[in-house]
């Protein structure tokens, strides 16, 4: 016959109890993913159209908030297409001016022609979409 020595705990384990602490917690977090907007839902994988041609200047861009895409024209007739969240902390960019999209949230600033870093704190540049024009229409494929 074999004899065990020491009381064995009536309840489950502390171990247990945590395992299931951090499977609750993670379960909650799948939950709250379910909620999110569309604006956050994956894009399709297509052409995306954001806007007219003329609303994009020389020497300027557009931000298309919604889409998270920042069409600029370096010089005239050459279209880029950037994605408009900024490689810093993720915040959209608000505006372009002078040559350069502006982040509002730490004051990065990305060149019109190719995205890169002109001001920080940013180390990345935004990363470039392909743009075509139709029909007068921007159409940007991410």
């Amino acid at each position: 016959m074999t004899e065990t020595t020491g009381a064995t705990p009536a309840g489950p384990s502390r171990r247990t109890l945590l395992c299931g602490a951090v499977l609750a917690a993670g379960g909650a977090g799948a939950v709250t993913a379910c909620g999110s907007s569309a604006a956050e839902q994956p894009a399709a994988s297509g052409p995306v159209q954001v806007g007219a041609v003329a609303d994009v200047p020389v020497g300027g861009g557009k931000v298309y908030r919604e889409q998270k895409i920042v069409v600029t024209q370096p010089v005239e007739g050459q279209y880029k297409a950037f994605s408009a969240k900024c490689t810093h902390a993720g915040c959209v960019v608000d505006e372009v001016k002078d040559g350069t999209v502006n982040c509002p949230c730490h004051y990065s600033r990305f060149t019109i022609a190719d995205g890169a870093v002109k001001d920080g704190p940013a180390t990345s540049p935004l990363p470039q979409y392909q743009v075509a024009v139709k029909d007068g229409a921007f159409q940007v494929t991410k």
